[in-house]
């Protein structure tokens, strides 16, 4: 199945997909848009763009487990994207992930604008990561 992954921002939201497989996730771009409306249909034409038949969508929960206000603003994108998209959203705990994306970053030595524009692609392959392993040893 192909699976695409989405990290939610204010400015940039990025993206991941998987293979078919559903052995390798990789990053599928950045959209830089502010306007949140503008950002699910974008999100969805993307989704359609790489025939995803499922979305996972990074829910950022607090660290003690509860959802802050980005946590919700997250639950709604991904509420507008599965009736946008017309396809089934899940939500995935992200806890950390810009954190390791940036790890990633500092080791590969990606800095200045590129480093900006990767970032939460980066992040967004990581929650597919999770996701897809979580699918394997659930056996999903």
């Amino acid at each position: 199945m192909i699976i695409m992954a989405v990290d939610f921002g204010d400015a940039r939201t990025g993206l991941a997909v998987c293979d078919r497989a559903e052995m390798l996730a990789s990053p599928a771009g950045v959209i830089e848009e502010r306007r949140f409306e503008v950002c699910v249909e974008k999100a969805a034409a993307a989704a359609k763009e790489r025939k995803a038949e499922l979305i996972v969508v990074g829910h950022p929960l607090n660290m003690n487990g509860t959802a802050g206000p980005r946590a919700e603003k997250c639950e709604a994108f991904a509420e507008a994207l599965r009736e946008a998209a017309g396809l089934p959203v899940t939500l995935w705990d992200e806890r950390s992930t810009t954190v390791t994306a940036h790890q990633y970053l500092n080791d590969t030595n990606t800095r200045g604008k590129k480093r900006k524009a990767v970032v939460d692609a980066v992040a967004a392959t990581i929650i597919l990561e999770g996701y897809l392993n979580y699918r394997k040893i659930s056996g999903q």
